[in-house]
């Protein structure tokens, strides 16, 4: 009698080219350079397999990697290295903050609240954290609002406990070349990078790679 194998008992078999992958890394990481060029393996690496895609990008010279939630960081911290940043693009929500110190995460934090717990997670630590901040610059999606990173800016400590490694915002339409609000944000992420003169930045996505090298920090 015929056994059936795991293509006849699959409704589907999804095959990862990781060679194909490690070429895509390299080519993005040649059009960013000089600046550095970070992974995003939101939802297990969308899907490809987060346990063997950052492995590959590992070896590929990769070394910043991002993932959505504390879950999924704390989850991928065993298949890379000690020397490879992981950054939870939604922050430390309320009283996680000791989790993030525990695996070696830093956090994006995207909102005072944020910042007010890590600065207050840093200070009972004794030392500051590593932490990246994430500002609006016209997506609407996470980031300080105008009036929020106003309000930052204006606190006498308001790098107190943090190690700030990034100011970062996010591309609302890089995959659309020609459109307007590509020259917007950065116009309005240029204006907010002049009041932080000496923090690195980050805000090219994929897409935004392809736009000019004015995108790249």
């Amino acid at each position: 009698m015929h056994k059936p194998g795991r293509r006849e008992r699959s409704g589907a078999i999804l095959t990862v080219d990781l060679g194909a992958l490690r070429a895509n890394y390299r080519l993005l990481r040649e059009r960013a350079a000089p600046a550095a060029c970070s992974a995003v393996l939101k939802s297990d690496a969308y899907g490809l397999g987060a346990a063997a895609v950052a492995p590959a990008l590992y070896e590929e010279g990769c070394r910043h990697f991002f993932v959505a939630h504390l879950d999924e960081g704390i989850a991928l911290r065993p298949h890379l290295a000690s020397d490879a940043d992981i950054f939870v693009l939604h922050g430390a929500p309320p009283d996680t903050e000791a989790e993030f110190t525990a695996h070696a995460l830093i956090p994006v934090l995207n909102s005072l609240q944020q910042i007010d717990g890590w600065r207050r997670h840093a200070k009972a630590r004794g030392r500051a954290l590593p932490a990246i901040v994430q500002v609006d610059s016209g997506m609407s999606r996470m980031g300080l609002s105008p009036l929020e990173l106003d309000a930052w800016l204006a606190a006498p400590d308001m790098l107190g406990g943090i190690e700030l490694r990034y100011l970062m915002s996010h591309l609302a339409c890089a995959d659309q070349p020609a459109h307007p609000m590509n020259a917007q944000q950065l116009a309005r992420f240029n204006a907010i990078r002049a009041r932080l003169p000496h923090c690195a930045a980050s805000l090219a996505n994929s897409s935004g790679i392809f736009l000019s090298p004015d995108y790249h920090f």
